[in-house]
């Protein structure tokens, strides 16, 4: 009896070792599970202003072709570039140090949700690279939605965005746009009253001449010039996003985009290089 007793013993011991061991097992391969599910969100979501589009035309009819709650949309006279847009055509908002050794290029559309999930995932890093000197931003401004679902929220946030740039408030307005973005079939950016209502979370933006500029429309024909070079560039949808002319999103090399790869990305292709005399963006 006592030997058996002791067998038995070792044999239960044992058991309860390897079920502990095959819990940890499990809860390991949960934690992963799970880390790669945060890391595929902003991947996951590129496709939305591709794919999804189909769906949003069948259910965007209220707010197409100037009905209730959209605002029909004078594209007609001259291009006025906002104030200190660069790059081809003077295309370009920029932000950042001038003299930044690498520059991040941004083709995205204000009603895009996967040009939110994008901004909203990689804001911080995105300011943190610009503040330091280590990147200087170029954001592209395209109205994809608009075009499909005949809607103007794309167009009058663009407008907007490009009368925050001439107040030199664009960053700041330009993360409102996005943290505050309405649902991809609700066309309420079209609706000027309320990008002139966000402008108020951004000190020193709600002014007379912002209010007239996004009013009248005044760089909507410029808005219009870009989202043809959009068109023109035959990208695969918004956000496109490159470091130095290379494609970063969702991908570079085969290795997902994160806000620690964007960094990383950075440090590779500044190497030996100054960072720019940057200031923090307004």
């Amino acid at each position: 009896m006592p030997p058996r007793f002791v067998a038995a013993g070792v044999s239960d011991n044992r058991e309860a070792k390897r079920a502990a061991r095959d819990r940890l097992i499990k809860e390991r391969e949960q934690q992963k599970a799970g880390e790669r599910r945060r890391r595929q969100l902003i991947v996951a979501g590129a496709v939305v202003c591709v794919l999804g589009l189909a769906a949003v035309i069948g259910v965007i009819a209220a707010n197409a072709g100037g009905g209730d709650g959209a605002k029909s949309a004078s594209t007609s006279g001259p291009v006025v570039a906002p104030t200190g847009a660069d790059d081809k055509d003077n295309l370009a908002i920029p932000v950042g140090a001038a003299d930044a050794p690498s520059t991040l290029t941004v083709w995205e559309d204000f009603r895009c949700p996967a040009c939110a999930a994008f901004e909203n995932g990689f804001r911080s890093t995105i300011h943190e690279l610009e503040n330091s000197g280590q990147i200087r931003v170029q954001y592209h401004l395209a109205t994809l939605i608009d075009d499909k679902t005949r809607g103007s929220g794309s167009l009058h946030a663009a407008n907007a965005a490009g009368c925050a740039q001439d107040a030199g408030k664009f960053s700041a307005y330009h993360d409102v746009l996005y943290t505050n973005q309405p649902d991809e079939t609700d066309d309420a950016y079209a609706d000027n009253n309320k990008l002139l209502d966000l402008a108020k979370k951004v000190p020193g933006l709600d002014t007379p001449a912002f209010r007239s500029c996004v009013e009248n429309g005044t760089h909507n024909s410029w808005v219009v010039k870009s989202n043809e070079a959009f068109q023109a560039g035959k990208f695969n949808g918004t956000p496109t996003v490159q470091l130095n002319g290379e494609s970063i999103f969702p991908t570079k090399g085969g290795e997902q985009i994160s806000p620690a790869s964007l960094k990383k990305w950075v440090a590779a292709a500044n190497k030996g290089k100054p960072a720019g005399k940057a200031t923090p963006a307004s």
